[in-house]
């Protein structure tokens, strides 16, 4: 950070055009400028060599000459003779050069149209880095140059519509520092009349999705940057359909089709594979709330130790009406925003409450089992019921906290609290 500091300070005192040349970079050489350059090559490589025969063949001939000529005994008629060859020859040699003498626009017209056609820089440092999402470098910049805010690519997208294309929150998020300055380039437009609720609508690459487990988590995901997005851009964006006739609406629902069937398919198998424990432990503990051990109290006429199991009754009765739900949903594109990961959230939780609750009733069974002599038997029971819940902790717990981030922390992953463009002056 200090070099770059260093680097970038030197540079953002040359003058306006130093620097957009500097943060342009090179242009890039296209298909049909590297077929002119091989063109040009070959055809001086073809001039040279011709060259190299034509001056060796009027070697050879004037040599030729000269050996037939002192055989002549007329001398007059053999300087004559030879001098109107070496015109012909010359003659020759000067109408071959102009032939091969090198491509012209005549003969490669795609040469002269290289000067009028726009040239395309795709290699601008500053899109370059918001596009694999380095938020200190692209704040360090502006800092010092806040026109940075302003540029477009080849593509008329400033580096904000760059940050959502590829998903990348930090950079989005310099909006809210920017003030009223957003309304002017939120409603910028692409080549193919894309906006920016148009470039979030189409689906997040593989890598980004990667980022959040589970399909419908990143459904989820996608929903909220649209939300977002959508609350950014003015109103009379929201509706503007791009070159292919689609609004932003129709686009996301065309390119998260795919997205939308996964995440149905995970959410169905995770919570079939929840609702069959959740119903093993329900059957469980409602036969043994009448089949407790202790036996039915004839004294106070009731059975000892149905607190427990009561609980685990009721908590895996509402986990399995909670995978139900899951199962019978119309998994409609809006469902994956909160309705479907709070569902799962909450059968996660009673089926957790449900195993620990039936974990607690097994091992203070043992204590009415046992004699007092015999205490140390049920400690031990005690210590490896335990086992269930810290396995089912493990294995759960990266998906439950996964659901709980993803509904809940995710509210804050836009609009920061904390500043990182422009820093305030504290109050004195």
């Amino acid at each position: 950070m200090q070099l770059l500091r260093i680097i970038w300070g030197n540079i953002a005192k040359k003058s306006k055009k130093d620097i957009d040349d500097i943060i342009r970079g090179p242009a890039d050489l296209k298909q049909d400028d590297k077929q002119t350059s091989g063109i040009i090559d070959q055809t001086l490589k073809l001039q040279k060599l011709i060259s190299e025969r034509i001056v060796s063949m009027h070697v050879d001939i004037q040599n030729k000459i000269r050996g037939v000529m002192l055989d002549i005994r007329k001398e007059d008629q053999a300087l004559q003779l030879e001098k109107l060859i070496s015109e012909h020859i010359a003659k020759m040699h000067v109408e071959t050069q102009n032939i091969i003498k090198g491509p012209t626009t005549s003969n490669f017209p795609h040469v002269a149209l290289l000067g009028n056609t726009k040239k395309t820089y795709s290699s601008r440092i500053l899109f370059v880095a918001a596009e694999m999402g380095n938020v200190t470098f692209v704040v360090e910049l502006i800092r010092q140059y806040p026109d940075l805010i302003w540029k477009v690519n080849d593509n008329n997208q400033s580096i904000f519509h760059i940050a959502v294309k590829h998903r990348h929150e930090g950079i989005y998020n310099l909006l809210y520092e920017i003030g009223s300055m957003k309304d002017l380039i939120t409603p910028l437009k692409d080549k193919k009349d894309n906006n920016m609720l148009h470039l979030v609508g189409k689906s997040a690459k593989q890598k980004r999705l990667e980022d959040v487990s589970g399909v419908a988590l990143q459904m989820q995901r996608e929903l909220l940057w649209f939300k977002e997005v959508e609350a950014m851009i003015p109103p009379s964006y929201r509706e503007r359909k791009n070159k292919d006739g689609l609004t932003p609406y129709e686009l996301f629902t065309k390119e998260h089709k795919e997205l939308v069937t996964q995440g149905e398919k995970w959410m169905k198998g995770t919570a079939s594979q929840c609702m069959v424990v959740a119903a093993l432990i329900a059957t469980i503990v409602f036969a043994a709330a009448f089949a407790v051990p202790g036996g039915y109290d004839q004294t106070n006429d009731k059975t000892n130790g149905q607190q427990n199991d009561a609980i685990s009754l009721f908590a895996s009765s509402t986990s399995i009406l909670m995978f139900l739900s899951i199962l019978t949903s119309r998994y409609a594109e809006r469902d994956f925003l909160e309705s479907l990961p709070t569902k799962l959230m909450l059968g996660l939780a009673t089926l957790f409450l449900s195993v620990t609750t039936m974990t607690i009733t097994f091992s203070v069974s043992f204590f009415v089992l046992y004699p007092k002599g015999l205490l140390w038997m049920p400690i031990i029971i005690s210590v490896f019921t335990v086992l269930p819940v810290l396995l089912y902790m493990v294995l759960q717990y990266g998906l439950f906290i996964d659901v709980i981030r993803s509904t809940y922390a995710s509210r804050y992953l836009f609009k920061p609290q904390k500043h990182v463009l422009y820093y305030r002056n504290p109050k004195v």
